[in-house]
């Protein structure tokens, strides 16, 4: 068992949410990320779609027994000691797979150890199973305890997360409706409104994201702006909303992230030329994807690529038919969206 400390801390993350345009979705989920010896745990595993259990949009006492129970306050859930660390976003069975460890305290010290890929109520092989790289972890435990504790008090607790809102303001035309039942289905939430100038400040600190619809002019525009700046609101204007709505989705959870840089994995998305350009800070999984829309009216998306990457900058040729007249292409990791408009005068 390793002798060596490791610090313990706790972040904000983010799982993003997303609506294909094959008519599926995933889940938008928010929630805490184990930090260990100064870096967030699950970035790094490159290619895991998945949540730790200290989940912001949990009932109050279930987030409470996750907590109590890496505290060691309470038996652990799984044969052999074993606690999931990150499970399946979209539902709490371990059927999809989870990452899951040995838990135990050592004299004052608190120990991560074994920490594999789970599938059953079986414990799995740490030999067999266990994921290279990860663990084991020593902990002091006055610091580990320290940390989870917080997240038991009003402060630090699941809603000093906000729950992420996204106002749409317009009349209720098709894509904003679609817009706001599309973020709904996958737990964001949403309001349209004709006019938001007027709203009392807590109200409009409510939300995180702003989307204008094309027909409001740029008077209403600026007395809305005015009126988030007098709110003191942090919140971000999309300000060249696309008309397809998985690209509205991606632009509004795009708005709603507010990882600190240092802990982000998509640091940059470019697109000039028929060239994408694509900045990581650590190896993982990313997806292109474009959408358009034809002389028409008529909206197409593309799937541009989808693999593991490595840390640094990396360029991909478009296919023309990708990216021809109003284009945009949309980056995804498992924590992260950026958009961007297809520049077709500027050279890469």
């Amino acid at each position: 068992m390793t002798s060596e400390y490791v610090t313990f801390g706790l972040t904000p993350a983010v799982r993003a949410g997303d609506v294909p345009a094959d008519g599926t979705y995933q889940k938008h989920r928010e929630f805490w990320d184990f930090v260990v010896d100064g870096g967030p745990l699950l970035p790094r595993l490159a290619d895991l779609d998945a949540v730790s259990p200290l989940a912001a949009d949990l009932d109050p006492a279930v987030f409470a027994a996750q907590v109590r129970g890496l505290l060691l306050e309470t038996d652990a859930p799984l044969d052999g000691g074993r606690f999931v660390l990150y499970g399946c976003p979209e539902c709490e069975g371990l059927e999809c797979g989870a990452i899951t460890g040995v838990v135990e305290a050592d004299g004052p010290d608190v120990v991560w150890r074994d920490l594999a890929w789970q599938t059953g109520p079986t414990a799995p092989d740490p030999e067999r199973d266990g994921v290279p790289g990860l663990g084991p972890y020593r902990f002091h435990g006055d610091q580990y305890r320290t940390e989870l504790k917080r997240l038991l008090t009003e402060d630090g607790g699941p809603d000093a997360r906000r729950a992420p809102r996204a106002l749409l303001i317009g009349r209720r035309a098709a894509v904003l409706a679609k817009l706001a039942a599309a973020l709904r289905r996958i737990g964001i939430g949403a309001e349209i409104t004709l006019d938001a100038a007027g709203a009392h400040p807590d109200e409009l600190r409510r939300y995180g994201a702003v989307v204008f619809g094309p027909t409001v002019p740029q008077n209403e525009r600026d007395a809305v702006r005015d009126a988030f700046a007098e709110a003191r609101s942090d919140a971000v204007f999309v300000t060249d909303p696309g008309p397809v709505v998985p690209l509205l989705v991606a632009q509004v959870e795009q708005a709603l992230d507010r990882t600190p840089r240092q802990h982000r994995r998509l640091l940059c998305l470019t697109v000039r030329g028929g060239e994408a350009l694509v900045e990581i800070a650590s190896e993982c999984r990313v997806r292109l994807v474009s959408h358009r829309v034809d002389r028409l009216t008529r909206t197409h998306s593309h799937d541009l690529f989808d693999d593991v990457l490595a840390p640094g900058r990396h360029r991909f040729a478009l296919p023309a038919r990708a990216v021809r007249g109003t284009a945009f292409v949309v980056a995804r990791t498992g924590d992260a969206v950026l958009t961007a408009p297809v520049d077709h005068q500027a050279r890469p």
